[in-house]
């Protein structure tokens, strides 16, 4: 009888793939880390459609794509010279994120005892602040860093705002505090945080409420089609009953 694989052992064949392919695939072979950048975030986002949809079954390829680009971003590392300190290879990039992750849950990993969540959670910012200090020592300056740190800017706005509100919150900035400034879009600031206060997503939610409207109104399109007319001809009043006859 056969003796089971260990779950991950497919991932080996994954970078001979990969390797080859930068050696034989022109096209391949002429990307860089610059090139690739529009595909993460694209195949992320597919993923992310996938989920909201509840295709497990589809989930499945879509994560094969992200990881796909994990894979493709180490072999494009690892044609560095030896020498270069920009270098890395795919075991790097894991060993990093297994170092990370055993240190950042010293309840599982170490012997450190918590109580729930909360603790949990508080500890995880602990860690990061003293990570980031450290890093900041290594280039130099003097370690001093902010709560914001690492929040990247390069995501989503409403993500992004919640993300910026949870992190100053949860390091001890009253919540009172968090809010409309009065300027340019601080109502929509001040929505992420009623949000959150209600211990919800804002970035799923909003979502949500994206893929409600666009439910509604391709119903109301097919039922005005079923009349026979043309959507894009409807009257004003045609749009608000065949709206409200959707939303029932």
């Amino acid at each position: 009888m056969t003796e089971p694989q260990p779950a991950g052992h497919r991932l080996l064949r994954l970078v001979e793939v990969m390797d080859t392919l930068r050696r034989e695939c022109p096209w391949d072979r002429g990307q860089t880390h610059e090139s690739l950048a529009k595909y993460l975030i694209q195949e992320a986002y597919e993923t992310l459609e996938t989920i909201e949809e509840g295709d497990v079954a589809q989930l499945r390829e879509e994560l094969g794509d992200v990881l796909l680009q994990v894979v493709f971003h180490a072999a494009i590392a690892a044609e560095r010279p030896g020498d270069d300190p920009a270098r890395f290879t795919v075991d790097d990039v894991a060993d990093a994120i297994i170092d990370k992750m055993t240190r950042r849950h010293p309840h599982v990993f170490g012997g450190a005892q918590v109580s729930g969540t909360d603790e949990v959670w508080s500890n995880w910012e602990a860690i990061k602040a003293a990570e980031r200090a450290e890093k900041a020592r290594a280039g130099g300056g003097t370690g001093e860093t902010s709560v914001l740190d690492g929040v990247p800017f390069a995501q989503p706005a409403v993500l992004l705002a919640y993300e910026l509100q949870k992190r100053a919150v949860r390091n001890g900035l009253p919540a009172e505090l968090v809010g409309d400034d009065g300027g340019a879009g601080g109502g929509l600031f001040a929505a992420v945080a009623a949000e959150r206060d209600r211990d919800r997503d804002a970035e799923t939610d909003l979502r949500a409420a994206a893929r409600r409207f666009d439910g509604r109104v391709r119903a109301a399109e097919a039922a005005a089609r079923a009349d026979g007319r043309e959507p894009r001809g409807l009257s004003a009043a045609q749009w608000r009953a065949y709206w409200e006859a959707a939303g029932g």
